[in-house]
């Protein structure tokens, strides 16, 4: 009796993707009067949009975990030839986290396109193990059609940045698409489709609606995975804060808060 063994050995490179600011917070990036500073979370280019200098920060503890805190502070620096955006993402907890730090630059190509580039550094620390870290870019595009219309495209990651000493686990790569319609200065509605590397494409969709000058409020969903976010927005003067929620069926309740401070020029 003859027995034959055969045995072979297959090597798979491991994807991380960075964890991700909701689609709710940065729902106006494709378009010309409505993007605000966290808009830079879906595309970089809409830094550019900027009329004034800006910080930012939000914060949510997702299904009302502690281990699953996320905290993101921005700055956005507006200059006579283009404006500059710093931010800064933490999320998890003391034995394990996630943080990125990166810097932003977007510049206005005449009327109808703006361009945008973001340059990472990532970092994941988990107890026991130590820290790991990876150089990461993005780049952004947004395309002005119309007075009402707008679109874009970005790209997370073109270039492969990788974590490890032996850089064995590569961040994901992530293309997405979006566009935007002004209806008025009241309505907005906006939706993007986005294919990250080795996972099914995901489809964002939100509406802003101004009930007064002061308040409005904003709906936004995700398919991938699926999930609904709920905000009421308040601007006072310069201040603008909104108190925003979520639920999932079976995790269970999420609570977010955001808030931004406008720097206004004297000739504003």
């Amino acid at each position: 009796m003859q027995i034959l063994f055969i045995s072979h050995f297959a090597f798979s490179q491991p994807i991380h993707r960075t964890v991700s600011i909701p689609y709710y917070v940065s729902i106006n990036a494709y378009s010309a009067h409505h993007a605000d500073l966290f808009s830079i979370s879906s595309n970089q280019a809409a830094l550019a949009q900027l009329e004034n200098s800006c910080a930012g920060v939000f914060s949510e503890r997702r299904f009302l975990l502690s281990t699953l805190n996320h905290f993101v502070a921005s700055i956005g620096l507006h200059a006579a030839h283009g404006n500059f955006g710093i931010n800064t993402d933490y999320f998890g907890f003391r034995d394990y986290n996630e943080t990125r730090i990166g810097l932003a630059y977007a510049k206005k190509l005449g009327s109808k396109l703006d361009i945008g580039a973001c340059f990472n550094f990532n970092s994941i620390k988990i107890s026991g193990y130590g820290n790991s870290s990876a150089l990461n870019g993005e780049i952004g595009i947004l395309l002005h059609l119309t007075d009402k219309l707008h679109a874009g495209i970005n790209v997370f990651n073109p270039a492969g940045g990788k974590f490890g000493n032996d850089f064995n686990e590569k961040l994901a790569t992530v293309i997405t698409i979006g566009s935007g319609y002004e209806a008025s200065e009241k309505f907005f509605v906006s939706t993007e489709i986005e294919k990250e590397e080795d996972l099914p494409v995901n489809v964002n969709a939100g509406i802003q609606y101004k009930l007064l000058p002061q308040l409005f409020v904003r709906i936004s969903i995700a398919t991938e995975p699926s999930t609904t976010y709920f905000g009421i927005g308040f601007i006072m003067n310069s201040f603008r804060m909104d108190v925003i929620a979520s639920y999932h069926p079976q995790l269970g309740f999420t609570p977010a808060m955001l808030l931004v401070f406008n720097f206004k020029s004297k000739q504003n």
